[in-house]
């Protein structure tokens, strides 16, 4: 299969050509590979890759004999490497499977390499020391997004149709929207998360993917949710699978627009002109749309400290853990400036202000609730700006302290990180692009706990009303620019 046919379907249409028998699970993924030697060198995306020998039964599933890629950091695949994109884990080599890669091969995704994550996924760019920056394959100058940038560069560009990703504050949306890609954060507790934690950053952080198009997602996500055994909690299961929710009509939904984020942060002439547009395309599918103010349930400095406690007491327990399994030293040598910092900052943390940084949690969580009792969604830009220029995050992040950078973030991403924190799901959808740049800009949707068929139902609809499949950046997997 020559690379620019490969590259011009999604995952489902490359299982059905599989299961077929029109091409072999070898044959997708030689083109994978050829993909990626094309474009890698230009985006840096992907970390390694390797021969898989996977070879999953056609048709055994609506994913069979894909290729597929995985995030540094999150998930283990027995006999190779997980970095977490830091020097303080480099070389550092899975001994089994997690739940989550079980169940990839359970879903015939042929496993061929692993994608670039900014130092512990801790930025929303992915730039990090040890692989380099990698770059949006829209503008080679501007972000790809995090911390699932590799995952939302290769996507883009071609090398696949979908790629494993995770969020704790905006992790899938951010790269989605940079990227001009589908991604859906699930509900907290729908993806399993073991065996080696029970929840990943106190339940901010989840599993998922980034993908051309939805049905993918759907599918991906139809594969890998449900509980293990250990699981502390888990989503009630829908009552269908996403599949088919993807087909479905929404019917009329009561959906709340938010354009300018909490804490008075500026949304953008071209992101608020989206946002508009956006609005008014919902309209004329049938939906009720209004402008709304939204109670966070805490003021932004209090929601930012309060992350700040929870996040860094996590990080620095991850360090500590890695640098004794290592043996190497927790300074400059190891990690990145705003993780030492971080780190640094996560050992002042007291217990009183992490049950503390909880109890805010639980208000946030209630108050979020209360809105969508009386709203089917929330509309919000997935980003207040276009995809930021490479270094933007970087500007005398030396610095910061541990509050400071995780505040650096959160106002270069102030919509996500309350879904979150709330546990509810969110989508970014590539409704439109930059009328001067061309640089695509997603919109988040966000919905009450264990709705995520609500969003499938309205991205299906968004998908078929104004098509996205046919937008390409300049990097593709041909290797040539368009």
């Amino acid at each position: 299969m020559r690379v620019t046919e490969y590259a011009s379907f999604d995952a489902i249409g490359l299982a059905e050509l599989v299961a077929k028998g029109e091409v072999s699970p070898a044959e997708l993924q030689a083109a994978a590979h050829e993909a990626a030697q094309a474009v890698n060198p230009q985006i840096n995306a992907i970390v390694e890759t390797w021969q898989a020998d996977d070879e999953p039964a056609p048709g055994s599933t609506p994913l069979a004999g894909v290729p597929f890629l995985i995030k540094d950091i999150g998930v283990s695949m027995a006999g190779r490497r997980m970095e977490l994109g830091s020097r303080l884990a480099a070389g550092n080599v899975s001994g089994a499977d997690s739940f989550l890669m079980r169940r990839f091969r359970r879903a015939g995704l042929v496993t061929f390499g692993r994608t670039t994550t900014p130092e512990m996924a801790y930025s929303n760019t992915t730039e990090p020391v040890l692989y380099g920056a990698t770059r949006n394959p829209w503008d080679l100058e501007r972000s790809a997004g995090g911390s699932s940038g590799g995952a939302g560069a290769a996507v883009a560009a071609g090398v696949v149709p979908i790629a494993h990703a995770t969020d704790a504050a905006g992790s899938i949306r951010i790269p989605a929207s940079c990227n001009g890609l589908f991604g859906l954060k699930p509900t907290r507790g729908r993806v399993s998360a073991g065996p080696y934690a029970d929840e990943i950053f106190n339940g901010l952080a989840v599993h998922g993917s980034v993908s051309r198009t939805v049905r993918d997602s759907a599918a991906l996500l139809d594969q890998i949710r449900g509980p293990e055994p250990g699981d502390p909690y888990f989503a009630q299961e829908p009552p269908r699978p996403y599949a088919e929710e993807v087909t479905r009509h929404p019917g009329s939904l009561r959906i709340g627009v938010l354009t300018q984020a909490w804490g008075g942060h500026r949304t953008t002439a071209p992101v608020a002109g989206a946002v508009s547009r956006t609005a008014h395309l919902l309209e004329s599918l049938g939906h009720r749309v209004e402008e709304v103010k939204v109670d966070l349930g805490a003021d932004w400095e209090e929601f930012v400290l309060a992350s700040a406690h929870q996040w860094t007491a996590n990080l620095t327990a991850s360090i500590d853990e890695l640098a004794t399994a290592t043996g190497r030293p927790i300074d400059s040598s190891t990690l990145e400036p705003p993780i030492l910092a971080s780190y640094h900052y996560g050992q002042r943390v007291s217990g009183a202000q992490f049950v503390t940084a909880l109890a805010i949690r639980n208000r946030i969580a209630r108050s979020l609730a209360r809105y969508f009792d009386a709203h089917d969604l929330l509309l919000t830009p997935t980003l207040p700006e276009l995809p930021v220029p490479l270094g933007t995050h970087a500007e005398a992040a030396d610095e910061l302290d541990g509050l400071g950078w995780l505040r650096r973030l959160f106002d270069l991403s102030p919509f996500t990180a309350a879904f979150n924190v709330a546990g509810t799901p969110a989508m970014s959808v590539p409704m439109t692009a930059d009328a001067g740049t061309g640089l695509p800009i997603g919109m988040q949707f966000a919905a009450g706990y264990g709705h995520e068929g609500r969003l499938f139902r309205l991205a299906g609809q968004l998908e078929q009303a104004s098509p996205w499949s046919g937008r390409t950046p300049t990097v593709w997997a041909g290797g040539q620019a368009v």
